[in-house]
């Protein structure tokens, strides 16, 4: 047996087999089973990482590379049938399958492990100390082989040399270097240089065989070295150090038993011979397979009899073939049988020639296997790198869906302008706090519900780029302002809330709540300007008796909606509230049906010219006729008609009433001068688009003339979005109706505003009016009105006369009209219909023409009496 056999092939087998099982289940995989399916992919990644699959692909080049040339060199050996060694042999190879895996892991290699197998970089510690017990291995067999070589040069064993060694050596060496034949799918190597080498040590004796296989290993190792075979050094060694070795104890062993073997050979005892060449045999196989198997033992850290079992036992099988066969070959040598000699060379070129056919088969049948193997290598390489950039999409994927699921999440609970918790957050966190209120018995948090002050107008008059910038502004102010443990929100437009918890007292609420008032209305910078805001606050207190989140937000509502409309910088709810806001909003359910039911009346109160004490026309004021209540005044539903938009459909019902009621007076009572009538619009018209198409339309379906409706509004409607009114003024002014600024002084308006208004007249307020005789400051007001109403072209209406002095007052001021409780109250058709009959109703006001002085008679002197 050649000593190299088997050195590595526990290794190889090993490596081979993982990279069948991997193969294995890849082919397996179910893509629907999409858990194992990853963590198959993840297995074969880190394969792929360590370089494992690279290295089995260089594995199997090698093992290929070598089993193709092995192929040509076998060796044609006779006698196989021998003692039932050939038919062993026979039931070896077909009791085996036929895989590739078989077969591949059947050969032997001689090249080191580490050449195609990457150990993981934790070991190389052990590794170190595997090289180091390896090391004191060959030191330990250095000696012994040095002794059985120096015993060989000391017995002189060149003096047998003759023509017929040379050629025995010439033929051992070819034997070894290209007659040899591994059998396919087992561990048995058919060669003829075993079988030589007992020859030699049967003919020429042991210390010239000796020298013979040290000429064989090296002949062999160069063979495998010019083929491409990559041999460690120590390899190379083992094999050196044990040819003589083994050789050294086979031969003196027999010696031992059967004495001198060339008398044994020549006593032509064919028992004899058969006992000694097993005996040589045996010895031979059992000091190499020994050597083998401690140093495959010290590389793998298995045990010595594992690999002698698992690698070697075949071996045993072709050394005690090798024996019989050099029996064989010498008794035909040494008895000159030609026919024996012939029948022997034909029957192994037979044998021969029928193995080199079957192994060429096999061949063949490996290549195809391998190349169909490869295939499906470079298929799962391939599929294994689809896998992965799978996984890598399908992680993305997955961090993906978890950044969008956190985006949502973010959305669905904060405001996207400022960054604020919304409303659902807000009441989630106020059902936390309910209900751990509720666990504790007290309730120590307030909510606080915020309105900034005159949004609406800084956004439209400025743009609602400054307005979503200062509510920005205010959302950071809010943060900055509560606590870690507090929360500020925005609910919408310009709606903030607050939740403040762990309140000691409730004053602690509305001292907040001052601080927040004082800190929003510090100016804010936007657009190189500064933009002024103010808050109304409205406070309600957690208790027990809110069962709901949505019960506690209602009531902080309806306080702020009471700052709001009471002009305070913060209200905190009390039940009074509640019951007026049910009240309230009962009175804005009935005030939708009531114009549904056209529920509305409206009363009239007569505009006179004040040079003339005549009727000039009228002042629509409207009443609410209830089912149940009676007449409703208009200050409890115009406020709340303003705030549900409700104003707007009411505006169009009364001036329709309107237009068509002074139309039938028109025609009932001709005058020079048509009468006219005034009817209020609130501010809550500018936004409404169609406001100039309603007032088209109501003209046009009462026939009212454009000139005689005069539209009244108020210097606060009119400003809080200037440019928006100039604009719609305009487009009403274009159908001819006149326009009138109401209440003239109370509000605020700019000068600068007030001359590109397209308005027509100026009422001055009653306040203003009824205060003329109580001081002189007031008639210096009401005169400077007048004369800016004449410097800009205007008529002036003077509301709230009452008195004959304020009529003769406001006549020398040159005021062209007035109305007030002095002329007439509001009253309803029926009245205003007897006031139309009578033309001549107020000319007493008027001053008489003074009476002319008659001429003196001509008077007698008087006398007096005697």
């Amino acid at each position: 047996m050649s000593p190299s056999c088997g050195i590595e092939i526990e290794t190889g087998e090993r490596v081979i087999g993982a990279f069948d099982a991997v193969s294995g289940c890849v082919a397996k995989i179910s893509p629907e089973n999409k858990i194992v399916y990853i963590q198959v992919i993840d297995h074969l990644a880190k394969l792929r990482k360590s370089r494992f699959l690279h290295s089995i692909h260089r594995r199997r080049s090698s093992c290929d590379k070598f089993f193709a040339g092995s192929t040509k060199h076998a060796a044609a050996h006779i006698f196989l049938l021998i003692s039932g060694i050939f038919s062993y042999i026979l039931f070896k190879t077909s009791s085996h399958s036929a895989s590739l895996s078989d077969l591949r892991s059947s050969l032997h290699f001689f090249v080191d492990p580490s050449k195609f197998v990457h150990f993981p970089a934790s070991f190389p510690p052990q590794m170190e100390q595997q090289d180091k017990l390896i090391n004191i291995y060959l030191a330990s067999l250095i000696p012994i082989s040095a002794i059985a070589i120096g015993w060989a040069l000391q017995n002189d064993p060149l003096r047998n040399l003759d023509g017929g060694f040379i050629a025995l050596g010439l033929l051992t060496i070819f034997s070894a270097c290209w007659l040899r034949i591994q059998l396919p799918r087992t561990n048995v190597h058919l060669t003829l240089s075993d079988a030589l080498t007992i020859l030699s040590m049967l003919l020429y004796g042991g210390s010239i065989t000796i020298l013979l296989a040290l000429a064989e290993v090296a002949a062999g190792a160069i063979n495998l070295r010019l083929r491409g075979t990559e041999l460690r050094w120590k390899t190379m060694a083992i094999n050196v150090l044990a040819a003589p070795i083994g050789v050294f104890a086979a031969y003196h062993t027999a010696i031992f038993l059967f004495g001198p073997l060339d008398q044994v050979v020549a006593r032509n005892d064919f028992t004899s011979l058969i006992w000694l060449l097993l005996t040589i045999t045996i010895t031979l196989f059992a000091i190499n397979s020994a050597i083998v198997s401690i140093f495959a033992a010290i590389k793998t850290k298995k045990s010595i009899w594992f690999h002698w079992k698992a690698n070697l036992l075949d071996a045993a099988v072709m050394n005690v073939l090798g024996g019989l066969m050099a029996g064989v070959i010498l008794k035909a040598v040494t008895q000159l049988n030609l026919y024996i000699v012939a029948a022997t060379v034909g029957f192994f070129g037979v044998i021969f020639l029928t193995f080199r056919h079957f192994v060429s088969d096999a061949r063949r049948s490996a290549e195809i296997a391998h190349r169909e193997q490869q295939e499906r290598y470079e298929l799962a390489e391939k599929h294994v790198v689809e896998l992965e950039h799978y996984v890598a999409e399908l992680e993305k994927t997955a961090d993906a869906l978890q950044k969008s699921h956190e985006k949502f999440r973010h959305a669905a609970y904060h405001d996207a302008l400022t960054g604020l918790p919304n409303r659902n957050f807000f009441i989630e966190r106020l059902k936390e706090l309910l209900l751990e209120g509720a666990e504790a018995g007290e309730f120590k948090f307030a909510i606080l519900l915020i309105d900034l002050y005159r949004f609406k107008t800084i956004n439209e008059s400025l743009g609602h780029s400054v307005g979503d910038r200062l509510i920005t502004n205010v959302g950071v102010r809010l943060s900055e302002m509560v606590r870690e443990s507090d929360m500020a929100a925005r609910f919408s437009g310009d709606k903030f809330g607050i939740i403040l918890t762990d309140l000691l007292e409730k004053e602690e609420a509305a001292a907040f709540a001052n601080r927040l008032s004082a800190r929003i209305s510090e100016p804010y910078m936007l657009d190189d300007r500064q933009v002024f805001t103010d808050v109304r606050v409205g406070i309600a207190f957690g208790n027990s008796k809110y069962a709901e989140a949505e019960d506690l937000l209602r009531d902080a509502d309806i306080a702020m909606y009471y700052a709001k409309d009471s002009n305070e910088k913060h209200v905190i709810f009390d039940q009074k509230m509640h019951v007026r806001a049910v009240t309230r909003l009962q009175l804005e359910t009935d005030l939708r049906y009531a114009i549904e039911r056209h529920e509305f009346e409206l009363h009239y109160q007569p505009i006179v010219a004040l040079e003339t004490a005549r009727l000039v026309g009228f002042e629509a004021l409207v009443r609410w006729n209830h089912p149940q209540r009676g007449l409703v005044p208009p200050n409890e539903f115009i406020p709340i008609s303003e705030s549900t938009g409700l104003i707007i459909p009411m505006t169009v019902q009364i001036l329709e009433s309107a237009c068509k009621q002074v139309k039938e007076w028109q025609l009932r009572y001709p005058s020079a001068v048509p009468l006219s009538i005034a009817v209020n619009i609130s501010g809550k018209h500018f936004a409404d688009p169609g406001l100039v198409s309603q007032i088209k339309n109501v003209l046009a379906i009462s026939g009212f003339e454009p000139s005689s409706l005069k539209l009244e509004l108020t210097e606060s409607a009119i400003m809080e979005n200037a440019e928006r009114a100039i604009q719609m003024l305009t487009q009403i002014k274009e159908i001819g109706v006149q326009l009138s600024i109401d209440d003239f002084g109370t509000g605020y308006s700019s000068l600068s505003y007030l001359h590109r208004f397209p308005i027509d007249l100026l009422k001055v307020d009653r306040s203003f009016v009824s205060a003329m005789e109580e001081n002189s400051e007031n008639g210096e007001i009401v005169r400077t009105v007048i004369a800016l109403a004449k410097a800009l072209r205007l008529n002036v209406v003077a509301e709230g006369i009452e008195s004959i002095h304020q009529f003769h007052q406001l006549r020398i001021l040159k005021c062209e009209y007035g109305q007030g409780y002095l002329f007439s109250k509001p009253q309803s058709v029926a009245d205003i219909e007897a006031l139309l009959a009578d033309e001549g109703h107020w000319q007493h006001f008027l001053p008489q023409a003074p009476r002319p002085v008659p001429a003196a008679a001509n008077i007698s002197p008087l006398r007096l009496a005697n």
